[in-house]
């Protein structure tokens, strides 16, 4: 009998991954995964960018690059992450394969078996099974609508072994759907200095925000570049171009940056060379701007159709966040509810979505559920939410 690891023995499937097999079935409405609309890919100007590229780059697309990423695309990539801000000449950027390479990255690089580490509560379920694969014991810290709750952080932050760091989502947060307040950027900046805690800031969906007004509240920890703290400033191609590419970023402090460039290149030397020659023709194009912009607006539209389809059916006593942006509805129910007898029954009615001791660090708390609406059309979601609520009711009254 083989004999594994203690690390891959204590892995679990996502039940998110799970899911997909299922919500593959034609009969079946998914909420389940975040995945952008295939509809919405922009296939035919990459196609016409990819001709328009001289022979020399086209044959580069099929070799191996430097671990770090291609030049052009550190050099396009790292323009466009200074045109939010972001401190790029002071820290070392590092393109990797997916945001989800680049925890793991993160994880390998401060986590020993048995040490903690803080992470919102609920989570990213990626992030969790990073942290969980090099064997970190998680401390779940409460969330409330402006973001992380800080009293919750001061209370971990006062526990005598000092967590290796503290990972957040704050734009429009997996699976919560928030926005953090100016305010609690703040009141976080200001607990975590003198601390010696790196700060983990996963921005994959800052791009995706539906109302001007917010911009100002979408500025990353990172850009405000405060004294005192190791930001790492995590991101990815997935939401604003496509997930097929497997591309995502990493900026971070010099020495931080090392230790992760040293363990990317035992892990796959490089990045696929021909996504990054795609994803830098996009950027360099300009298109990049449009696309988003346009993919903006496409998701507002079924934000806002899913909300209205809330307030229809779903009974007074669930509650949910109002989407400013990203991709997820979080709904809250009563205690007692148990969500994932709640999606088997919403599953035999043709819908599915995540529930969410999925996103819980212990696995535990199940009165709560993740709906996506990314990658449905407004009739798609008109259609299934009726099939949610009515589990839900058959459940909790």
């Amino acid at each position: 009998m083989p004999r594994f690891s203690k690390a891959v023995s204590s892995l679990r499937s996502s039940e998110i991954r799970d899911l997909m097999t299922l919500a593959s079935r034609p009969d079946i409405i998914s909420f389940a995964g975040g995945m952008p609309g295939n509809e919405l890919f922009p296939v035919e100007a990459v196609e016409e960018l990819f001709r328009g590229l001289d022979l020399k780059k086209k044959q580069a697309a099929f070799q191996y690059g430097p671990t770090p990423g291609l030049p052009s695309l550190l050099e396009s990539l790292g323009g466009f992450l200074e045109k939010k801000g972001l401190p790029v000449k002071e820290n070392r950027l590092l393109i990797t394969t997916g945001s989800q390479q680049g925890l793991n990255l993160l994880a390998k690089a401060f986590i020993d078996p048995g040490e903690p580490v803080l992470v919102e509560n609920p989570c990213f379920i990626g992030a969790l099974s990073a942290f969980r694969a090099s064997e970190a014991e998680l401390r779940g810290v409460a969330v409330d609508r402006d973001g992380i709750s800080m009293e919750a952080l001061q209370q971990e932050l006062d526990r005598k072994e000092r967590a290796k760091f503290l990972y957040i989502t704050p734009y429009f947060h997996n699976p919560a759907g928030l926005l953090y307040t100016a305010e609690r950027k703040a009141q976080l900046i200001n607990a975590l200095q003198g601390q010696h805690i790196p700060l983990i800031e996963d921005d994959a969906y800052g791009d995706l925000y539906f109302y001007e007004e917010d911009r100002p509240r979408l500025k990353p920890i990172k850009a405000i570049n405060p004294a005192g703290i190791n930001v790492c400033y995590t991101g990815s191609f997935s939401k604003i171009l496509g997930p097929g590419l497997r591309l995502g970023w990493m900026l971070a402090p010099d020495e931080i940056y090392q230790k992760c460039e040293l363990i990317k290149q035992s892990a796959d030397a490089c990045s696929p060379s021909f996504t990054q020659v795609l994803a830098d023709a996009f950027i360099r194009s300009g298109q990049i701007y449009t696309y988003i912009a346009g993919v903006r607006q496409e998701y507002k539209r079924r934000a806002e159709a899913m909300v209205a389809a809330l307030r229809e059916h779903m009974p007074d006593y669930v509650q949910w966040n109002e989407p400013r942006g990203g991709f997820y509805i979080w709904l809250t129910l009563p205690d007692e509810a148990d969500a994932t007898r709640i999606m088997m029954e919403a599953v035999e009615g043709g819908a599915v979505f995540v529930a969410g001791k999925t996103f819980d660090p212990e696995g535990k708390r199940n009165n709560s559920l993740r709906l996506s609406y990314c990658n449905n059309s407004p009739e798609q979601i008109a259609e299934g939410i009726p099939i949610v609520a009515a589990a839900i009711r058959k459940f909790c009254g």
